[in-house]
């Protein structure tokens, strides 16, 4: 059995990120790291008004709980873009959390503001649903989030590193230019700035924060995901960490370096 490599812990690990960690260790490890990122970046300040850009799924669950736990009197807000079996599943687990934590929660659903949902819009047109999907979510995130000062998602590293590879892929440089860990190139006072606190965990350390928090959360993932080209992206990068350890956060520290000269 591996124990816990934090000091003379002796608990048995229950993760190994770079280190075997225990349950209590790991937490405090993950806390740190997020913690840190946002004073290092200065993704936060007093005067911040927060809303949380919420799925209901591992990643922005654990942005609310650290948010909420962290600064308080922060928002949830989700999409519902109308993808029977998958968002109403997640919705209700968030509608769960945000009642055991006390936290208010904000919906916006593309039948209410569009008249058709996702599944419908669909069914009328030959499109990838993530072309049609993306667009409008990003506006309804913007406009829900009117009167907030800073909107907070739960992309990941993982995340991050795929949208790189994507746009260098396609040769998209410009919208390469406004990943990072605050989203976007120029202030505009109608665009509410995005802030990305997990942007140097990986994907697996979110997960086991997530369950060994128990948020009482279904790991479900999007059923139009597979056929995406991001899909296609993280698949690639997932066997090159694989066989050459670390390919993930070289493409971070290598995008940081060079994102001050795109954002120009």
């Amino acid at each position: 059995m591996v124990k816990c490599s934090h000091n003379k812990c002796g608990e048995s690990a229950v993760i190994n990120v770079a280190k075997p960690y225990c349950k209590d260790h790991f937490i405090k490890y993950f806390e740190s790291k997020v913690a840190g990122t946002i004073k290092k970046h200065g993704l936060i300040s007093k005067k911040d008004r927060i809303i949380v850009a919420c799925s209901g799924g591992k990643d922005s669950t654990t942005v609310l709980y650290l948010l909420n736990k962290w600064f308080g009197n922060v928002t949830a807000l989700a999409i519902d873009e109308g993808i029977p079996g998958y968002r109403n599943i997640t919705l209700e687990d968030l509608r769960s959390f945000c009642s055991r934590n006390s936290i208010p929660l904000k919906v916006l659903s593309y039948k209410e503001t569009f008249g058709f949902s996702l599944h419908e819009a669909l069914r009328k047109v030959t499109v990838l649903p993530c072309n049609i999907c993306g667009t409008l979510r990003r506006y309804l995130l913007n406009s829900g989030a009117r009167g907030f000062t800073k909107i907070a998602t739960g992309h990941n590293l993982d995340d991050e590193a795929q949208s790189i590879m994507m746009n260098f892929m396609k040769g998209n440089l410009e919208l390469a230019a406004r990943l990072g860990l605050v989203t976007g190139v120029v202030k505009d006072e109608k665009f509410v700035p995005r802030i990305k606190p997990l942007y140097f965990c990986l994907e697996k350390e979110v997960a086991a924060y997530a369950f060994l928090q128990n948020f009482s959360i279904r790991f479900n993932e999007c059923p139009h995901s597979r056929i995406s080209f991001r899909a296609a992206v993280r698949d690639f990068i997932n066997e090159l960490e694989q066989q050459q350890a670390g390919t993930k956060q070289n493409i971070i520290n290598n995008f940081l370096k060079i994102l001050p000269l795109l954002k120009r």
